[in-house]
């Protein structure tokens, strides 16, 4: 590994990919760390692939922010790089009248976030929509898709290797310190442990970004791990609905929804399980749930229809019962590491939200070198 760099990511997630593509433009020396043998393998991976429209979060949020301007930049990154993706357009459903309260207060959020389209519809158009669906009531997305992540992933990665970034996988940062013009990255592989020095050094590592933080002796952040299962539903259910169907939001997701993939399958979840370590088994047990959860809404399925399928795990600020917190994006000037920059808390709408992220983070990134 070369002794010197302008800039080092740790993790190449999505977010981490999104910020080498940006990044690698400005003809820096660029490396990218990531313990996996591969791009991708854990968060981002491992989630519904959904292209959120924006209206969850909280007014002037970074989540709100760049869920907006990212969900945008997505539909365009798409058709120029021939992303596969469908604008799906997605349905929130309310069972009854003070979930139909809900959705009232969930639109004008979006609107004051930005979103454009938004509109509740009565329980005619909801069976018109989706004769399948039972609903009181329904708020509309026409901007909420479904993307190829992998794609996704794939078109940034070849982005940031053509514009001269490096990658280095099966390597793991074991250490970080503080040296004149910047710091001193140790990592493990396969023969040892070898270091590199850099200027910035931008902390993507999703699940362990508190941990990577630490090494550098940046206290302060917590990471909560968030189980989120799906059940996928057999042949017979593929064809009950059409685009994506949410409940009224759950306080630490969106609900166990319904969606569907590129090819059309259509899966219920994710539900949320916070865990002490990063476990992706799928509890069988919790088949009942889904089918309760999803029966509200969509009666004609049946228990047999379910079958585990995969999940994935959350990585959140927020502990049980904890009231939101955004994403955590920031130079540790003040902390008195600068150019130390740390990604936090980047769960959804992560994804959604990586080429704002990125755009961002390259923003902080300028004035450094």
């Amino acid at each position: 590994m070369p002794l010197e760099s302008d800039i080092v990511i740790i993790g190449a997630g999505v977010v981490g990919l999104a910020i080498a593509a940006e990044l690698s433009r400005t003809n820096r020396r660029i490396f990218v760390i990531e313990k996996n043998g591969t791009f991708g393998l854990e968060t981002s991976s491992r989630n519904s692939e959904v292209i959120h429209a924006g209206f969850y979060y909280p007014t002037d949020t970074l989540k709100a922010r760049f869920c907006v301007e990212g969900n945008a930049r997505l539909y365009e990154i798409c058709e120029k790089y021939q992303i596969n993706h469908k604008r799906l357009t997605k349905i929130i459903v309310a069972a009854d009248d003070a979930e139909t309260r809900e959705l009232e207060t969930m639109r004008q959020q979006g609107e004051i976030n930005g979103v454009k389209g938004l509109r509740l519809i009565s329980r005619a158009e909801v069976r018109h929509l989706e004769p399948n669906v039972q609903a009181v009531a329904g708020l509309y997305s026409p901007s909420t898709g479904i993307i190829d992540s992998w794609g996704l992933m794939r078109c940034y990665h070849g982005r940031a290797v053509e514009n001269g970034a490096s990658f280095v996988f099966n390597t793991e940062v074991v250490g970080i310190d503080k040296v004149p013009g910047g710091y001193k990255i140790s990592v493990k592989e396969a023969d040892g442990i070898s270091s590199l020095t850099t200027q910035v050094v931008i902390n993507c590592a999703g699940l362990y970004s508190d941990k990577v933080a630490a090494l550098a002796g940046i206290g302060g952040y917590k990471i909560h791990y968030c189980r989120g299962s799906y059940f996928s539903l057999n042949s017979r259910g593929w064809r009950l609905v059409s685009r994506l169907v949410y409940p009224v939001p759950e306080t630490a997701g969106k609900g166990i929804h319904i969606t569907l993939n590129l090819d059309g399958q259509m899966r219920l979840g994710p539900n949320v399980k916070y865990m002490d370590t990063i476990d992706y088994a799928v509890d069988e047990s919790d088949r009942l749930k889904f089918y309760e959860a999803a029966r509200r809404y969509l009666p004609q399925i049946q228990m047999d229809d379910l079958a585990p399928d995969f999940s994935g795990v959350r990585p959140k600020l927020q502990g049980p019962g904890e009231d939101f917190r955004d994403f955590v994006i920031r130079d540790e000037a003040d902390k008195g590491y600068p150019g130390f920059i740390n990604l936090v808390g980047i769960e959804s709408p992560g994804l959604t939200s990586s080429p704002a992220i990125a755009r961002y983070v390259a923003a902080m990134v300028s004035p450094l070198l």
